[in-house]
């Protein structure tokens, strides 16, 4: 496929959403499949809600997602400016030449008169839309609303008694009726365009050859291919890709995780994780295999294996993927991703001295098997830094009552304080529990799940001779002490 330009146009009004991420993982991997262009511009004709500061976090949510751009608000291109509000000349242009050309008309309805006329066509039955009041007004009309202080929006004049065929790349065709569109607004009062308006412009302007967006904009799109053709140019390819909905197949919302990325990035999911998952929603690979690179991605996508079935959020299924990068990924990197999260929690101070470093990357590898996310591993290594150890089940409480627990407790405290140093290697720890055993004459479980227990308050968790080690000969004697 030849020159493929496709682009991620945001509102920033707020944070990258999940959808949006998808969208613009989408838009990449079909641009750098086929060695095309990836355009991202920022549609921030809404001047109440857009900010730079949510254009900042959406730019830097994609960047830690992976993704890069080869035009765009922060690296130029020749097709720019890329923000909206800068390209303001250019949509007065096209509207004046659609004015002129009858394709489109001054209006001058007051919003009582359209929420009147919304009213009576529902209380018919029919769609709500505008029925066309300004439609043929007289130079005569227009001067008296003028005297009367009213400002007029743009209207585009839709053709009457025809149909739109969208041939959708995902959808297939779909069809619309241009009598249950309605003459629709492409000029504000205010100077500014709306989106529909827009967004076709600026496609056009932009070489846009792929349109590949969230199904939720379906319904735009005739009026979209009305202007394309009002205008005379071509209209691109459009390929609407499925709606996200939660675990009960309702719209995803709160309840069903997070919904920024900015909220994934905060928890500690890493990003290739993340961007792992989100290909999977709405596109397959074609096979059993859920693990992927960004470069594998780029290899397979293609918009043909793009369900046109509502893909479904597991946070599940994420936490997953998560904890399989986190226990594939290096440790160090684990360990730097630790600390803000142990800092948080007052466990730790930095900068850490090199030993201190070295103790937290020991419990960062004891506990990371168990991790989801990053965020969750201030609980998990709770157990290093707490000595009022509390039985957390039955089940220990019961290994606790033992005849044996006492003796072997002692026996332990009194070859642990034979080291001459506070650290315990992994080694040392199996060799002292192996020697309590055979002083003892105890095997097994007799021995480990008791010294568990009494360490870390259960019988599940890190593996003892690494708990051991991270925990150093002076707090293992404070907590084999209580049960004496």
């Amino acid at each position: 496929m030849s020159s493929v330009r496709v682009r991620f146009a945001p509102s920033p009004t707020g944070p990258l959403h999940i959808g949006g991420a998808r969208s613009a993982l989408f838009n990449w991997l079909f641009a750098r499949h086929h060695g095309g262009t990836f355009i991202v511009r920022v549609e921030d004709t809404d001047q109440e809600r857009s900010s730079r500061q949510s254009e900042e976090n959406i730019m830097n949510a994609l960047h830690w997602l992976g993704l890069d751009w080869d035009e765009g608000v922060d690296v130029g291109g020749q097709y720019g400016p890329y923000r909206q509000t800068e390209r303001l000349e250019l949509y007065n242009k096209y509207a004046d030449f659609l004015l002129n050309s009858k394709d489109a008309y001054l209006c001058y309805c007051s919003e009582e008169e359209l929420a009147a006329e919304r009213e009576a066509l529902m209380a018919k039955g029919e769609l709500p839309r505008y029925v066309g009041r300004c439609r043929d007004l007289t130079a005569k009309e227009r001067a008296e609303f003028e005297a009367a202080g009213r400002r007029p929006v743009v209207r585009f004049r839709v053709p009457e008694n025809g149909e739109v065929l969208i041939k959708d790349l995902v959808r297939g065709d779909v069809s619309f009726k241009c009598d249950e569109i309605g003459d629709y607004i492409i000029i504000k009062s205010d100077g500014i365009p709306t989106y529909n308006f827009a967004v076709v412009v600026d496609d056009h302007a932009m070489r846009i050859s792929h349109v590949v967006r969230a199904e939720e904009h379906l319904s735009n799109t005739p009026r979209q291919i009305l202007l394309y053709n009002a205008l005379g140019w071509e209209t691109p390819i459009f390929a609407h890709v499925s709606l996200i909905l939660g675990k009960d197949r309702s719209k995803m919302s709160k309840r069903h995780g997070a919904t920024s990325i900015e909220q994934y990035q905060n928890r500690g999911y890493l990003p290739e994780a993340l961007a792992n998952f989100l290909a999977l929603l709405g596109w397959s690979p074609g096979s059993e295999e859920e693990i992927f690179s960004l470069e594998q991605l780029k290899q397979q996508f293609s918009l043909d294996r793009v369900a046109k079935s509502p893909a479904v959020f597991d946070l599940d299924k994420l936490n997953w993927l998560n904890g399989h990068y986190i226990r594939e990924t290096s440790l160090d990197r684990v360990t730097e991703m630790a600390l803000p999260y142990l800092e948080a929690a007052g466990y730790i101070s930095t900068p850490l001295a090199p030993e201190e470093y070295g103790s937290v990357k020991m419990m960062v590898a004891a506990v990371r098997k168990y991790l989801s996310y990053m965020q969750e591993i201030t609980e998990h290594v709770r157990i290093f830094f707490d000595d009022d150890v509390q039985v957390k089940d039955n089940e220990s409480g019961q290994i606790m009552n033992g005849d044996q627990v006492k003796t072997l407790m002692r026996e332990l405290i009194k070859r642990i304080n034979i080291a001459t140093t506070n650290a315990i290697a992994g080694d040392e720890a199996k060799v002292l529990l192996k020697e309590v055993g055979r002083s003892l004459k105890l095997k097994g479980k007799q021995i480990f799940m008791p010294v568990r227990v009494a360490l870390t308050g259960s019988t599940q968790g890190p593996d003892l001779d690494l708990v051991m080690a991270i925990l150093g000969r002076e707090a293992i004697t404070r907590r084999l002490s209580k049960w004496i």
